[in-house]
């Protein structure tokens, strides 16, 4: 992307990856490198969620990019966040449109999704796959927001919210300013509770429990968890599923609890009584104990 810069050219860009990484971020700053104070003459930005139709790629698309650009700027660019919800009659539309004006404007689409955008766009342009953010990234940004802002975070505290964020540093600011509001010094505890999840110890002896075969012990750390800390359903069987490798057990037995956690999120999903289903899964792990 310097390089892109530094040449004052580019082809047409989609960024991939999961929320939170910084895709909309980094178009916005290449925008900025490349037309300086003026970018956002040269620069529309919209938000393919909320306009997805055909009508948006005919008329807003469609005059911002047949116009010359601003500025003796080399070209101007498009910026498509969300792109994976454009409908398949807009992403048709938009393959033409890229085409027929590709010497005064480019088109930047991000996207969580890349198997949603259609072959023929994929193909025009150059593809950035963007990976969850590393932890001692993640931590390094969260430090230095809790300095500027007087906070005081400890280790524990620190691990709790690159646990909850699982790569997503929007995420990990959210979590950390929910806290902040509850204390000025954050601790593993207070990220948990206002992130909604169980410490991954508990989850874990909760699954040990069932696999022992002590089915209600298991089901009433199982409630207290849900009490104590609001889980939802689908909460529990994600950092269920989160914990199978730290489990001490046989792989065979790790298989046979992904396919039952599987098989309890689908049906939650569909609509099933979140309480009942997860007793159920407790009850099949216990089963495996002799297995």
């Amino acid at each position: 992307l310097k390089n892109y810069v530094k040449k004052k050219s580019m082809p047409h860009l989609l960024f991939s990856g999961p929320p939170g990484v910084g895709k909309t971020t980094t178009a916005l700053c290449l925008a900025r490198e490349l037309f300086g104070e003026n970018w956002r003459e040269n620069f529309l930005e919209l938000n393919s969620s909320d306009e997805r139709g055909i009508d948006v790629i005919r008329t807003k698309v469609k005059d911002f990019a047949r116009t010359k650009p601003i500025g003796g700027a080399p070209f101007k660019i498009i910026f498509l966040d969300e792109s994976d919800a454009l409908t398949s009659d807009a992403q048709n539309a938009l393959r033409r449109i890229m085409e027929k004006y590709s010497d005064v404007c480019r088109f930047i689409l991000s996207c969580n999704y890349p198997s949603r955008i259609i072959p023929p766009i994929q193909s025009r342009c150059a593809i950035f796959r963007f990976s969850p953010l590393k932890k001692e990234d993640i931590a390094k940004k969260i430090k230095e927001i809790c300095e500027k802002e007087g906070l005081t975070i400890d280790e524990k505290g620190l691990d709790a919210i690159i646990y909850v964020s699982e790569g997503d540093l929007r995420k990990a600011i959210n979590v950390l300013q929910t806290a902040a509001t509850v204390s000025k010094h954050i601790t593993d505890e207070i990220v948990y509770k206002v992130a909604s999840r169980a410490r991954p110890e508990e989850i874990r002896q909760m699954m040990k429990l069932a696999l022992d075969g002590k089915f209600n012990e298991a089901r009433d750390l199982l409630y207290k968890l849900m009490i104590d800390w609001g889980m939802s359903g689908e909460d529990v069987l994600v950092q269920m599923f989160r914990e199978i490798p730290n489990l001490d057990i046989d792989e065979r037995k790790k298989v046979a609890i992904l396919e039952a956690i599987g098989e309890c999120d689908f049906r939650i999903v569909e609509g099933a009584n979140e309480r009942i289903q997860l007793s159920a899964l407790l009850a099949k792990l216990g089963m495996l104990k002799d297995n």
